[in-house]
């Protein structure tokens, strides 16, 4: 039985590694129009930087850090946020569906650009052995529940690949935990071939909080 689980767990493994790659693959096939990054600036100073800070350095936890995400990860959030023909957005946040919805696709692009010019400023872990162990799933995952590493798609310095899979590495904790959570119930479903609502519904709370503060430390 205990090896029909790790067998089980291997596959589930290999499986969600594998939708990252592919997604990986595919994105840079495609054709991203670039945006500029001085009027992105301009919007950013304008409707961004009261909870996100003028250079995307929040301050704020429950706010993410946006300096040095990649451009192509911003633009489909800011996208995601906004409702389309009458359609409800596909990220449901009445905050941010209020910050986009005098945006243009080209506005996005724009800010998508400014803020991945913009430096994130490191910070460390708050609770070693909490991120310890944070750090032992991050890099090797769960093998026993078929939870992967979480390195497999964001990279084992936490850079991700664009566009789905963001930068993560020195996000604030409380952030990540509350994305965690909302993709585990289901609240957030804008995540590409479900890779993480298949994830975060593999974690336990205490392994939400402990990747969430490894990912806050991590440079």
């Amino acid at each position: 039985m205990q090896g029909t689980k790790i067998a089980s767990g291997i596959v589930t493994i290999v499986m969600l590694a594998l939708s990252c790659q592919i997604s990986a693959e595919t994105v840079s096939k495609a054709v991203i129009t670039k945006g500029d990054p001085v009027k992105g600036k301009e919007i950013a100073s304008q409707v961004c930087a009261g909870c996100h800070n003028a250079d995307g350095n929040s301050t704020i936890p429950a706010n993410p850090v946006l300096a040095g995400q990649h451009a192509e990860y911003i633009t489909k959030q800011l996208v995601n946020f906004k409702s389309h023909n009458d359609k409800p957005a596909e990220r449901n946040n009445p905050v941010m569906g209020a910050m986009v919805a005098p945006l243009s696709t080209e506005d996005m692009r724009d800010l998508g650009a400014y803020y991945a010019q913009q430096v994130r400023k490191p910070v460390a872990a708050k609770d070693k052995a909490l991120a310890e162990l944070g750090e032992r799933i991050y890099r090797g995952g769960h093998l026993g529940v078929g939870l992967p590493a979480c390195a497999s798609c964001h990279a084992p310095n936490g850079a991700g690949i664009p566009p789905n899979y963001p930068r993560i590495a020195g996000q604030h904790a409380d952030y990540t935990i509350t994305q965690l959570r909302a993709f585990r119930t289901g609240q957030r479903s804008n995540d590409v071939n479900s890779t993480m609502r298949a994830i975060a519904d593999r974690m336990s709370e205490k392994e939400i909080q402990a990747v969430a503060e490894f990912i806050a430390g991590l440079r």
